[in-house]
């Protein structure tokens, strides 16, 4: 039983010796009490801290594996590349291991200025055909040492673009592949889709005469690409304009977007069928 001496329990110098011997191996386990070594401990659990400049660049660098990844444009603007960047993203970019940002971002210099000596700064192709998807899950997963899990991500993207391109063809109109005009970034769309490329555009406004050209050959569908949209692509056209997204959401989720693609068109081919 403990003595009490002046308002405090007294312990037997057996009992403090061993409670001193605990402070110092908690304090072994929390370096030089900055926290810096627990702060280690738990990057390496996380992995990477990675900035993207969009939520493209963010899925990849989730689909490879990193954990701890964040965007700087939101979500919620469609077309990533005409976003201000604040002092606040600067100050983000700053504290990253890695920073993903695209050439044809306008801020890409900035960012990659911000991004200084302390982190990588690493330019994606940003093109949502599989083949390109995939070497950049497989780039960044070396990059951020998760080989394993972009490998694994990779195997289950081929699976479901086959799912979702079989279940796409199955909605063929008249079971014929659909005849499509294309924007030139949502290509992979009609790849997806099977269907057959009469023309593309962009992603310059159409000209009169490409308006002209791209209508002489009579698309059933124009794959339109929403993040650069500005409106109606052939009007006076009988062709029927989707919408394809290329920016995954707020959730970083890049199957997402081919999920929301394959929807959209399948609904769109089913109803021309009928």
């Amino acid at each position: 039983m403990a003595h009490v001496r002046f308002g405090f329990p007294f312990r037997p110098a057996a009992a403090v010796t061993a409670l001193s011997a605990g402070l110092v191996l908690l304090a072994g386990c929390g370096g030089d009490g900055s926290g810096k070594a627990g702060a280690a401990e738990k990057a390496d659990k996380q992995g990477p801290v990675v900035v993207a400049t969009s939520s493209w660049e963010a899925a990849l660098a989730k689909a490879a594996g990193a954990k701890h990844v964040t965007s700087i444009v939101p979500a919620s603007i469609k077309h990533a590349p005409d976003y201000d960047l604040k002092p606040s993203d600067l100050t983000a970019v700053a504290d990253a291991d890695y920073v993903l940002y695209a050439s044809f971002e306008p801020f890409a210099g900035r960012i990659k200025d911000a991004a200084g000596s302390k982190a990588k700064a690493v330019e994606v192709n940003l093109d949502n055909t599989p083949e390109k998807t995939k070497a950049e899950v497989t780039k960044l997963g070396k990059a951020f040492g998760t080989e394993k899990t972009a490998a694994k991500w990779n195997a289950m993207f081929t699976a479901e673009w086959d799912s979702l391109a079989k279940k796409v063809k199955g909605t063929w109109p008249g079971g014929k592949a659909p005849v499509v005009a294309s924007q030139m970034f949502t290509t992979w769309a009609a790849k997806l889709a099977g269907a057959k490329v009469v023309g593309t555009y962009g992603p310059e406004a159409v000209t009169p005469a490409q308006l002209s050209a791209l209508s002489a050959k009579k698309p059933e569908f124009v794959l339109e690409n929403e993040n650069m949209s500005t409106g109606t692509v052939l009007p006076g056209s009988d062709a029927k304009q989707l919408n394809i997204v290329n920016y995954p959401g707020a959730d970083l989720d890049l199957l997402g977007v081919y999920r929301k693609a394959a929807g959209q068109m399948e609904k769109a081919f089913s109803g021309a069928g009928s």
